[in-house]
């Protein structure tokens, strides 16, 4: 998939005004429209400019789509980054719009088929909008519970009509047995209202940073765990890490590789709790050493009726 500059669509230059983006939008749009246009790709290019006017009218869409394309230029070959939107802050549930004919290279980012949240415009007393950001959080926080101070970017268009951001910083609690896509209400840290409105709220939708570790699947905790050859062969006791801190862990004798130990209810904690699940990997000692070499010659021949691939059928 390619990387789209939607700037580069619309013609206009990365410092754009919104007023100026707007404007390249109409001409654009008259020029390609379908029904008037005698250019050969009129339709390929009308949907192109509208997919563009989508992201670079919305000051929260733009903003954030200049962080990504900070690296990336038209034509390159391109993956989203995972949580590439995490720390921005904006209105509605996401940021998606009513896209059922756009791109891959939209949908990558913005989602498919969603619509925007509806903004007040009433000219009276109006309860300010919700707002919404995705927040990184370490897993043990979640065994844990704790307080952090987190730092969001709020998009804003200034007074010459140009995107930029303004630093939302504020402390959340984060509470014990959260999972990730949950969401930690921040009652009145929305938008202002207007008037007398009162303030809306700020939901803030959890996500847990990638570990060196552990993966998760909702509650259930995975951890891939190296043992010696002997010790899955004969059984053993070992020291192991878990996110609540370490453990003592019974290896069964003939354990192979890819067995899977389930510690029931040393998951994230919950109601029920969930499991930490250990897979074993069997770790080699290396042969360097010529009484290392020695010691695998002679295991290969003790065991030279054993063969490893028999159930592959070679």
């Amino acid at each position: 998939m390619e990387f789209k500059d939607y700037y580069q669509v619309m013609g206009v230059k990365r410092d754009a005004t919104q007023d100026e983006i707007k404007r390249a939008y109409r001409q654009l749009a008259r020029k390609y429209h379908p029904d008037v246009s005698k250019e050969a790709d009129a339709e390929l290019r009308f949907k192109e400019v509208g997919e563009a006017y989508e992201v670079l009218k919305d000051p929260e869409k733009r903003a954030a789509y200049d962080q990504l394309g900070a690296n990336w230029k038209a034509g390159q070959e391109f993956r989203p980054p995972p949580d590439w939107k995490a720390g921005f802050e904006f209105a509605g549930g996401d940021f998606g719009g009513d896209t059922a004919d756009f791109s891959d290279f939209f949908e990558s980012l913005y989602g498919r088929g969603s619509r925007p949240g509806q903004r007040s415009r009433a000219s009276f007393h109006v309860q300010g909008e919700d707002r919404h950001a995705r927040v990184l959080i370490d897993l043990e926080d979640a065994y844990t519970g704790t307080t952090r101070s987190i730092t969001l970017r709020v998009p804003e268009v200034d007074a010459q009509g140009h995107v930029s951001t303004r630093e939302h910083r504020l402390n959340v609690t984060i509470p014990r047995g959260i999972r990730a896509g949950q969401h930690i209400r921040l009652a009145g840290q929305g938008a202002p209202g207007i008037g007398q409105g009162q303030p809306g709220d700020l939901y803030l939708e959890v996500a847990f940073n990638p570990h060196a570790r552990y993966r998760v699947e909702e509650r259930d905790v995975f951890l891939d765990l190296p043992v010696a050859p002997w010790e899955a062969a004969l059984g053993a006791t070992v020291r192991a890490p878990s996110p609540s801190g370490p453990i003592e862990l019974k290896i069964p004798a003939d354990s192979e590789a890819g067995r899977m130990l389930r510690l029931k209810g040393r998951g994230i904690p919950g109601n029920p709790p969930g499991d930490l699940y250990v897979v074993l990997k069997i770790a080699l000692p290396p042969a360097g050493a010529d009484p290392a070499k020695t010691f695998y010659r002679n295991m290969a021949e003790h065991f030279k009726s054993f063969d490893p691939r028999a159930k592959l059928g070679v």
